[in-house]
């Protein structure tokens, strides 16, 4: 597992199986899985926490790549497989 810090309040966590998760403050909101591609949350929690989505999916160049909305339970479970 390796975490990565890539700004303020923005956090990276890379799994071993290839599984990406991104956090606001602390909470999961997108990430990446080899099964389901680019992923975001569904669920609101504040405009600060949209613009740190927004700012990881174009920091990871992804303006070519479908991402996909997706429920918060989704996103939970890639940090812990259900």
């Amino acid at each position: 597992m390796k975490l990565q810090q890539i700004a303020a309040n923005r956090t990276v966590v890379t799994f071993p199986n290839y599984v990406e998760v991104f956090f606001s403050y602390n909470t999961p909101v997108a990430g990446y899985s080899p099964n389901l591609g680019y992923v975001k949350t569904k669920q609101y929690y504040s405009s600060t926490t949209t613009r740190h989505i927004n700012k990881y999916l174009n920091f990871t160049n992804l303006s070519e790549v479908n991402i996909t909305e997706v429920e918060q339970e989704v996103i939970d479970n890639l940090v812990v497989p259900s």
